[in-house]
C-alpha cells in the first residue's frame, strides 16, 4: 500500500536564519568590550583585583598593540577554570539573577576574556596555592591551541599579543602610540586610585612609568597626580545610614580648564556621572572661575541594591535608585568640607552671643514697625519709583532698516568673507579703557577693540602662515629648563613634540617623565618656558575631544590664546597702533579663531540716535 505524504517539500534556500559560529560571535561582542588597548588593560587589571591580588604589574609594548601583560599574585585558577574562563558568559562572580543586585566585584558579565581571545593571541599561566603545578593555556581566535602543566608562581600571568591581528579595520583605527598610551595610563590610574592599599606598577617599552607603593588614599593621590597636591587637598568625610562619602577635593587654586583630575568611585568602581560632577561644581560656585573645574577624588559606598551597574559593557555608566539624594549628599559633603577647612565662607551666628541679643533677632516684627520702615527715607530710596539708576522703558525700537545688515550676492558671486571697510584715523590718539579695551576713531564713528581677543587673532594668523611654510625659527635657551610632568601629561607632550618643533619649540625627552626645553620660538620672550609648556598642555586637553581640528591646529589655537596680550596690561600709543594695524591686516579681523568678536563698531548716526538727535 502506498502512502503519500502531505508534508510539503522544503526548499533549502528558504531557511536563511542560522546560528553564528562562536569565533564570529566573539569577534562581534569584542567590538563593544575591547575598543582599544586601554579597554583590555581595564578588564585584565580588574580581574586581578577581583582575584585578591596585592601586587599587580602591567607591562605594555608598542602602546599595547604588540603586547599587554598583567602579572598578579592573586588566588589563581585551576586547570579546568583556566580554559573555561575564555568561554562566552563564563564567570565566577555571579550564579543567579539575584546576584546582580549585590555585586561587589569589578567584573561579572563574563565577556572580557572571551572578547580578548577573539581579537588577540593570548597566553595565560596560572597557579593556585594548593596546586603543585600551574596551567599554561594558549588561545588564538577563540580556540584553545595548547594547554599543558607548567611551573609558575601563585597567581596569574596573562599576556595578549598582536591586538586586532584578525580585525585589520579596527587596528588601523587606532591612534598614535602616544595617544593610545595616554588612554592606557588613564585606565591604569583609575584602577590604582581605587585600591591604594595594593602595589601597582606600569612598564612601557621596558621603562617603568609608575611604581605605586601601598599606602592610604592621600598618598596614592600624591603618587599619581604629583607632589604639588600634598598641601592642596581638603579631606571629605561624611557618614550616613544611606551612604558614605569620603576622599579628597582640591583647593580652589588647583582648578583647571579641563576635567582631567576628577575621579568618582562608587563601591570602588570608577564611574562617569555628569550629574554628580554638577553637584561638585555647584559646591565650588563663586570660588573658582566659571570655565574652570575643580579636582577631586571621591569615594561613595552604598548598598549595591541601590545602584545598577549593568548599563554599559564598560560598567562606567551606572544608574542610581534615587539620583536626587545622591546629588544632595555629594553637594552637601563638598560644601561642608570647604567650609570646615576655611576654604569657603561659613556663617554661624550661634557663635556670637551679641548677635543673638539684638532686637532684630529676638523681637517680633510688628505691624507698627513695618509701617515705620516703609515710610522711612532709606526704604523709599530703594523702591522702584525712586531708584537712582532706574530708566523708563521706551518702546521705540527702530527696526525699519534691518535689511541693511544683509547683502545678498549677485549672480556669479560667492559668499567669501569681506574685510570691513573701516578707516582708522591715525592722527587721532587711541584710548585704553580699564586696561582691556581700545577706542579708535574711524571715518564714521569709532570702534571698541578687545585687546586680548584682537591680539589672539593676530597671533593665530601669524602662526598659521608660519606653520604652512618653513619651520618657525628657534631661539636657543642659555640655561635649558627641566620640566617634570605626570605620566598622563608625559604621553600628551610626547605626542605633540613633532608639531611643537615645527612651530619653534625644541623639547627633548629626559627620562622618568621629564623633558628638557632647549629652545622656544624666536618671537616669544624667554624666562617662562616651563609655565608656557604646562599651560599649552592644559589648553590642549581642552581641545582634545574636538575632532574637527587637526593636532597642529589645536596647538596653534592654544599658542595664540597663550601668547595674546592679556587684559590688565597697559599699552602705549605705538603698541596700540601696531596692534590695530596688525588686526585689520588679517583675513578675518572681526572674530577670534573661536568665533568671539574682536571689536564692535559704533557709527555716528547710531550715536546720534542714542542722544535723541
Amino acid at each position: 500500500m502506498l502512502f503519500l505524504s502531505t508534508r510539503k517539500k522544503q526548499d533549502p534556500l528558504a531557511n536563511i536564519i542560522h546560528v553564528l559560529p562562536d569565533n564570529i560571535a566573539n569577534q562581534i561582542a569584542a567590538g563593544e568590550v575591547i575598543q582599544r588597548p586601554a579597554s583590555a588593560v581595564k578588564e585584565l587589571m580588574e580581574n586581578a583585583v577581583d582575584a585578591g591580588a596585592t601586587s599587580i604589574q602591567l607591562i605594555v609594548s608598542d602602546a599595547g598593540k604588540a603586547l599587554i601583560q598583567v602579572i598578579d599574585n592573586g588566588k589563581g585558577m585551576s586547570e579546568a577554570d583556566a580554559a573555561m574562563a575564555f568561554q562566552r558568559h563564563a564567570t565566577s562572580k555571579i550564579k543567579a539573577i539575584e546576584d546582580l543586585f549585590a555585586i561587589k566585584t569589578m567584573g561579572f558579565r563574563g565577556e572580557a576574556l572571551a572578547s580578548i581571545a577573539a581579537v588577540a593571541q593570548v597566553t595565560i599561566k596560572t597557579k593556585r596555592a594548593e596546586d603543585e603545578l600551574g596551567t599554561s593555556v594558549d588561545i588564538e581566535n577563540s580556540t584553545v591551541q595548547k594547554q599543558e602543566p607548567c611551573s609558575a608562581p601563585v597567581g596569574t600571568n596573562i599576556s595578549m599579543k598582536n591586538l586586532f591581528f584578525n580585525v585589520p579595520a579596527r587596528r588601523n583605527f587606532l591612534k598614535s602610540n602616544a595617544a593610545e598610551l595616554k588612554h592606557i595610563i588613564d585606565e591604569f590610574i583609575r584602577v590604582a586610585m581605587a585600591y591604594p592599599d595594593r602595589l601597582f606598577t606600569l612598564t612601557s617599552n621596558g621603562q617603568e612609568v609608575f611604581h605605586l607603593a601601598p599606602g592610604n588614599i592621600k598618598q596614592r593621590i600624591v603618587q599619581i597626580l604629583g607632589n604639588t597636591y600634598t598641601s592642596k587637598l581638603v579631606s571629605v568625610t561624611e557618614h550616613t545610614d544611606y551612604m558614605n562619602i569620603y576622599g579628597f577635593i582640591g583647593k580652589p587654586e588647583t582648578a583647571r580648564k579641563t576635567r582631567g583630575d576628577q575621579y568618582f568611585f562608587v563601591n570602588n568602581r570608577f564611574i562617569k556621572s555628569a550629574y554628580l560632577n554638577h553637584a561638585v561644581n555647584a559646591a565650588y560656585a563663586d570660588l573658582i572661575p566659571k570655565d574652570s573645574f575643580p579636582g577631586y577624588v571621591l569615594f561613595i559606598d552604598l548598598d549595591p541594591s541601590q545602584v545598577d551597574i549593568n548599563v554599559h559593557p564598560t560598567k562606567q555608566e551606572i544608574k542610581f535608585e534615587d539620583e536626587k539624594i545622591m546629588y544632595a549628599f555629594v553637594g552637601a559633603a563638598v560644601k561642608h568640607a570647604l567650609a570646615q577647612f576655611s576654604v569657603a565662607p561659613s556663617l554661624d551666628f550661634s557663635l556670637n552671643a551679641d548677635i543673638q541679643s539684638l532686637d532684630a533677632v529676638n523681637k517680633p516684627f510688628t505691624t507698627e514697625k513695618k509701617e515705620a520702615t516703609a515710610s522711612s527715607s532709606l526704604y523709599q530710596t530703594f523702591t522702584q519709583k525712586h531708584q537712582a539708576h532706574f530708566i523708563e522703558r521706551e518702546n521705540k525700537g527702530n527696526l525699519g532698516h534691518w535689511k541693511d545688515f544683509y547683502e545678498m550676492p549677485s549672480k556669479g558671486e560667492t559668499l567669501a568673507p569681506k574685510k570691513p571697510s573701516l578707516e582708522i584715523l591715525a592722527d587721532t590718539p587711541f584710548i585704553q579703557i580699564h586696561k582691556t579695551y581700545i577706542i579708535a576713531s574711524t571715518n564714521s564713528g569709532f570702534v571698541l577693540i578687545h585687546q586680548q581677543l584682537a591680539h589672539e587673532r593676530v597671533v593665530y594668523d601669524k602662526l598659521v602662515i608660519a606653520a604652512q611654510a618653513a619651520q618657525i625659527p628657534t631661539q636657543k635657551s642659555l640655561f635649558p629648563v627641566t620640566l617634570s610632568l605626570s605620566a598622563s601629561d608625559t604621553a600628551i607632550l610626547s605626542e605633540l613634540l613633532p608639531d611643537l618643533q615645527q612651530i619653534g619649540y625644541q623639547v627633548e625627552p629626559f627620562g622618568n617623565n621629564s623633558f628638557v626645553i632647549q629652545g622656544i620660538p624666536a618671537d616669544i620672550e624667554p624666562g617662562n618656558e616651563k609655565n608656557a609648556i604646562e599651560l599649552l598642555i592644559e589648553q590642549y586637553k581642552h581641545f582634545s575631544s574636538d575632532i574637527t581640528f587637526s593636532r597642529r591646529e589645536k596647538i596653534i589655537r592654544c599658542m595664540a590664546r597663550q601668547q595674546a596680550i592679556k587684559t590688565g596690561q597697559t599699552l602705549g600709543q605705538k603698541e596700540m597702533q601696531a596692534l590695530i594695524e596688525s588686526l585689520f591686516a588679517c583675513t578675518t579681523p572681526g572674530v577670534t579663531p573661536a568665533g568671539s568678536p574682536t571689536y564692535i563698531e559704533y557709527k555716528e548716526d547710531y550715536l546720534d540716535q542714542l542722544f535723541g538727535k
